[in-house]
């Protein structure tokens, strides 16, 4: 094997180790160039070809990898604590009346103060559509 190819494997490995190291998938592309141009290498001594293997391969690949490295990178959102209680199904169990900010709801096993646009009865069940503060904004589930 010529030298050449060594020295391309060599240039593989070190895209390869950025590319552990760093997101994106960008790196990966010139990988991949140049192990192709190491191949190159074995067939025709022109350093010239090699160079435009090495070239060509990433200017194709990097397009059509940017919707997986997107998709793979982009983290999905996850709602924590309170966000979370967002619509949440629950069941009132001290009526809520909006004229006395007065109303009790249990939203996966716990109990949260409650208000809401209209009055609900105990035992309704209910969304939550927002939280203020330590109060849950509620609606009549139809």
């Amino acid at each position: 094997m010529p030298t050449i190819f060594w020295l391309w494997l060599g240039a593989a490995v070190v895209f390869l180790i950025i590319e552990i190291t760093t997101p994106g998938l960008v790196f990966l592309c010139f990988t991949v160039g140049a192990v192709a141009a190491a191949v190159t290498s074995t067939f025709n001594d022109s350093y010239l070809i090699q160079l435009g293997v090495f070239a060509v391969i990433p200017i194709i690949l990097i397009p059509l990898t940017r919707p997986l490295a997107h998709r793979l990178t982009k983290p999905s959102p996850q709602p924590t604590n309170v966000d979370a209680m967002l619509g949440q199904v629950g069941i009132v169990t001290k009526a809520i009346d909006p004229d006395t900010g007065s109303g009790m709801v249990k939203v996966e096993g716990q109990d949260w103060r409650a208000l809401a646009e209209e009055v609900i009865s105990e035992g309704t069940k209910v969304r939550v559509v927002k939280v203020h503060g330590a109060k849950l904004i509620v609606a009549r589930l139809d």
